[in-house]
């Protein structure tokens, strides 16, 4: 009888490509407390630590220990105990700068398949060849796109940030009013963003695309 070679089975990897790299997700984390701090930060100055309403607090409260200050003063300390957030608001910016540096050289270094780029392009191959299931092809474009935008916002906020951080250094930045203006719309945008990405995932935990948050923390695997 003939012997049959036969080639041996191939064992399943069970280390196979992640949909999300070590590396993204971590920057991912990251990325979400720097900005949840950095918005906080803008929500306590303008509320507990407004500096106008604490001025009158503070000369009210010294007043009825028995010290008497002026005007000026009363306002002097509010605005210190306010440059105070400030100043931790300007620090996870650079903390956001470096971040989003680290994100540009990620995306050299990444798999192929795991690049936004390349996401973005395979999302609307998808939608532009498919026939079928063409609104889930439609939602997976709309979301690579949603994605894409919010970098662009990243930069319009990091760079405005940093024009910030350093207009008393920089003449030519202190004439340019409208960069705070920009700074400040930005962050309105990503605020939308951010509510617009958590009912997202809410939505899709829910529906097809359970494991989302889940896939962000261990990496999830990539489709057969």
């Amino acid at each position: 009888m003939e012997l049959i070679a036969t080639a041996p089975v191939a064992e399943v990897d069970a280390t196979r490509t992640k949909k999300y790299s070590s590396t993204i997700r971590l920057w991912h984390w990251l990325n979400a407390i720097i900005i949840t701090g950095s918005l906080l930060t803008v929500l306590i100055n303008s509320t507990v630590m407004k500096a106008w309403t604490n001025a009158s607090l503070i000369a009210d409260n010294l007043k009825e220990k028995g010290v008497e200050v002026s005007e000026d003063q009363a306002r002097s300390v509010a605005f210190a105990l306010s440059d105070k957030v400030w100043a931790v608001h300007t620090y996870l910016g650079y903390a956001l700068a470096g971040l989003f540096l680290f994100r540009i050289i990620l995306e050299f270094f990444e798999l192929a398949d795991q690049r936004l780029i390349r996401k973005i392009k395979a999302a609307k191959q998808s939608f532009l060849s498919r026939q079928e299931d063409r609104i889930s092809s439609r939602n997976e474009m709309l979301i690579k796109t949603l994605y894409a935008v919010f970098y662009v916002l990243l930069i319009v906020m990091v760079v405005t940030g940093l024009c910030l951080a350093f207009r008393d250094s920089i003449p030519a930045l202190r004439k340019m009013h409208f960069i705070k203006e920009i700074h400040g719309f930005t962050m309105y945008l990503i605020i939308g963003f951010i509510i617009v990405h958590v009912v997202g995932v809410v939505i899709g935990e829910k529906k097809r695309h359970k494991g989302i948050v889940s896939d962000m923390i261990n990496g999830g695997q990539m489709p057969e």
